[in-house]
């Protein structure tokens, strides 16, 4: 979760892609009482994954906030997002403890920033295989499946400069090279997310559209979307907006686009929340009470991973579950929906 960089500006994104015109919708398959399980893309056969990211902006052990929030929202959180960058040895020993428990199964969702002191390009040229092959023999003997993003909401990072080593072109290079290297290394249990911002701003840059790495890489798509609860204030709104926003000067929205131009890719929000500003408290309940209806009308959504934190990154606003009685209340209940009955295959 980050914001944009143009001040007082939250991380804007909106819906996560990947249109299947054969899938069943979530809710309806749900319904019918059917086990719903994951295949070897950690796919759900019906309803929808669920998942957390607590304890953000702290110094508090992830591990230890995400039963915490487990235990507030009353579901396991199926997906366990968690956040490394560079050379950090991950998964961490607490994190494999996380998907050690058989009472309550989990998976991870590794967020990776492994360009960290280098750039794209120089990782795209391999001045970072070393890296590469330290995880991927890690990820082996790990030995379980993992949800890897390289790199989330790559338009942040952008510098559109020639020969700046962050230019679009070269986060797609890097992702396919590093994608492909970990599949030559035998790291078959790795499923990768390519996670977007997804804001209004950076969808009409004309390099946008260079980010994407390609379908042979990619196995699932990502966004990263809030909205705010304050009536008039920054990215007003509920569910439904996290998917739809559009570029500035028009185009399709995050949603319609995904499943237009990669139709066939599952989509996972892989962060989501409600927001208000710090001091001016706000029910969240609409949000969450949006969530379920909107899921029925996207078939092509298949996680949803809550970002939970009393401050965002800029200090000023609260996307937690419970900064309102209401609020948590109507959140158990969306958690409590047979949508996300999700089992692990």
């Amino acid at each position: 979760m980050r914001r944009a960089k143009l001040p007082m500006f939250l991380t804007a994104l909106t819906a996560v892609i990947a249109g299947v015109t054969t899938v069943v919708a979530p809710a309806a398959a749900a319904a019918t009482g059917e086990s719903c399980t994951t295949d070897a893309k950690l796919v759900p056969s019906c309803g929808v994954m669920w998942g957390g990211a607590a304890g953000g902006f702290t110094s508090k052990p992830r591990d230890v906030e995400h039963k915490n929030w487990e235990k507030l929202s009353g579901r396991t959180a199926t997906i366990f997002h968690t956040y490394h960058k560079g050379d950090e040895a991950f998964p961490t020993k607490a994190e494999i403890a996380m998907t050690n428990d058989p009472a309550k199964p989990r998976v991870l969702l590794l967020n990776w920033k492994i360009a960290y002191g280098s750039n794209w390009a120089k990782v795209a040229r391999g001045e970072q295989n070393k890296r590469i092959d330290a995880f991927a023999k890690r990820i082996k003997a790990y030995d379980k499946k993992v949800f890897l993003v390289l790199n989330h909401e790559p338009e942040n990072d952008v510098v559109a400069k020639k020969g700046s080593g962050w230019e679009a072109k070269d986060f797609a290079a890097m992702y396919r090279h590093t994608i492909k290297r970990l599949r030559a290394q035998g790291a078959g249990n790795v499923v990768n997310v390519m996670a977007y911002m997804g804001n209004e701003k950076w969808m009409a840059q004309s390099w946008w559209k260079d980010l994407y790495p390609g379908d042979d890489v990619v196995d699932w798509i990502g966004l990263d979307s809030y909205v705010s609860v304050e009536k008039g204030y920054y990215h007003f709104g509920t569910f439904a907006d996290l998917l739809d926003r559009k570029p500035k000067g028009g185009g399709l929205g995050f949603y319609d686009w995904a499943t237009t131009k990669h139709a066939g890719k599952p989509i996972m929000i892989a962060e989501w929340g409600g927001y208000h500003r710090i001091g001016r408290t706000t029910d969240k309940s609409a949000v969450y009470n949006s969530v379920v209806p909107q899921l029925a009308k996207r078939p092509a959504i298949k996680a949803i991973v809550h970002f939970d934190t009393k401050r965002d990154d800029q200090g000023n606003r609260d996307i937690s579950i419970d900064s309102t009685k209401a609020g948590l209340a109507a959140f158990r209940k969306l958690a409590a929906d047979p949508i996300f009955d999700v089992k692990l295959g």
